[in-house]
């Protein structure tokens, strides 16, 4: 599919710039409606039947429950409604054929698997517009009555194929309201420049690695350092990857004149797995909060619901990424280890190191993305089992790898941290203005020429 590179999306950007910006202030809504649907169609031109479809149930029924709002076991209804729809939207088109495989298990029962593709983004779009209907009910967001701006919310597409998840009411007045100006256009472009450095020249960097350690795993030749090279080649592609898509997708909101909300917050600076979870994809934790968690009732029942309520919200987690198992032991593994730490390690963690908790969460995390990566949990195991000593410790090919990824591995540590941001951020305000630019230029130039020459471009989280 096209949207496995960027340079699709590289191409794009011109021609939508120059028609958005060409058109009136109250023509840009519809140019970004038309050019968003544009772009989510090229690859499968039939899903934009199930875009214009989710659009039109979710703004019916907003209309609804804001008609209905003094009888409020009717808006409840529509509520329900809304929110059925877009479960069974997702869970026909990304969970049939797993629910299928598996229920065939049993003797006597025989599902059928229907092969369908999964809409690209189709996890980001339904959560989005199913908390539409339900901030309508709660007057958290006013009603949005011109279906071209909603749809406009919908497709919206510098997020729309991987987030971040934006909620309808931080961008409702800029629905309705927005003035693109000088300043939001430079920042803008300068955040989407970061993003796509750190997406083409970091995270494509080292995603190699990662496939050429599990190979070894499935071939039978992984020793314990060669696994933990490739748990660190994978979180740190996975982290630059996304960050990345999410650095452009808010720079080109900013652009035009969107302001997204943060969904990375330098994650790997964690000194717990709770504090982890508050820095790594946060508008998908937000919602899961706001909309699972909370209405569950939080912490507020008592231990035993807490606890309830933590496994419900990281199986639903794990299984939002993808039909697979590993998924679902994925968001359980970290479901267990958050429970550790609310209820077992709180007070240790309190006068441990901080060189030393870093540590612990750091060699979490990473054991955790193994689970994440590998969907066969079989060779889950076998991977994993070889970096805990299952394995022989050293080889010759591991210093040669070492060596040959050296340098880069340092640059992904670095680039990790706040260092760029804090030495940027001493630069004289002249110094700056001249080198902000140059780093623009030289990143477009740079990441233009890998994009041309390269054929690795995958994005990892298109495929959720």
């Amino acid at each position: 599919m096209v949207f496995s590179s960027l340079t699709f999306l590289f191409a794009y950007l011109p021609i939508t710039l120059l028609l958005y910006f060409m058109v009136p202030l109250a023509w840009r809504n519809l140019v970004l409606l038309v050019v968003s649907l544009f772009f989510y169609g090229w690859g499968e031109p039939v899903y934009i039947v199930i875009m214009f479809v989710s659009i039109l149930i979710d703004y019916t029924h907003g209309l609804l429950v804001e008609k209905y709002r003094h009888d409020d076991r009717k808006a409840r209804w529509f509520v329900g409604q809304s929110v059925v729809f877009n479960l069974l939207l997702l869970g026909f088109f990304k969970y049939w054929d797993f629910l299928a495989a598996n229920l065939s298990l049993i003797p006597g029962i025989s599902v059928p698997q229907l092969g369908i593709p999964l809409p690209i983004g189709i996890s980001f779009f339904t959560f989005q517009t199913m908390s539409y209907t339900i901030d309508v009910y709660r007057q958290d967001a006013p009603v949005q009555r011109n279906i071209i701006k909603f749809g406009t919310f919908v497709t919206m597409f510098p997020q729309l194929i991987a987030g971040p998840i934006v909620q309808y009411k931080t961008v409702a007045k800029e629905l309705d309201h927005r003035i693109n100006t000088s300043e939001d256009f430079a920042l803008g472009c300068r955040r989407f420049c970061v993003g796509l450095a750190k997406k083409v020249l970091l995270a494509n960097a080292v995603g190699k690695l990662w496939d050429a350690q599990l190979a070894a795993s499935m071939g039978g030749t992984l020793t314990v350092a060669g696994g933990w090279m490739g748990l660190l080649a994978y979180g740190f592609q996975i982290y630059f990857d996304f960050s990345g898509y999410s650095d452009m997708a808010i720079g080109l909101g900013r652009i035009f004149g969107f302001r997204f909300n943060e969904n990375f917050d330098y994650p790997y600076l964690a000194a717990s797995v709770t504090e982890f979870w508050r820095r790594w994809h946060m508008s998908l934790t937000g919602w899961f909060r706001e909309y699972l968690y909370i209405p569950l009732g939080g912490n507020r029942g008592g231990t035993a619901k807490t606890l309830r309520n933590i496994l419900i919200v990281w199986f639903c987690t794990g299984f939002w990424h993808g039909a697979s198992w590993n998924f679902v032991l994925w968001g359980l593994y970290f479901a267990a280890w958050l429970i550790l730490e609310k209820y077992v390690l709180r007070g240790a963690l309190t006068h441990t190191p901080a060189l030393i908790k870093h540590a612990y969460t750091l060699v979490v995390v990473f054991v955790g993305w193994g689970i994440f990566a590998m969907d066969d949990l079989g060779v889950c195991g076998q991977y994993l089992s070889a970096c805990f000593g299952g394995a022989p410790l050293w080889s010759s090919i591991d210093g040669y790898t070492l060596r040959s990824y050296a340098v880069t591995f340092l640059v992904l540590i670095l680039a990790s941290t706040t260092l760029g941001r804090r030495l940027f951020a001493r630069l004289p305000q002249r110094a700056e203005r001249i080198v902000t630019p140059v780093l623009m230029l030289a990143s477009l130039l740079v990441c233009t020429a890998y994009l041309v020459d390269g054929s690795y471009n995958p994005f990892l989280y298109f495929r959720f």
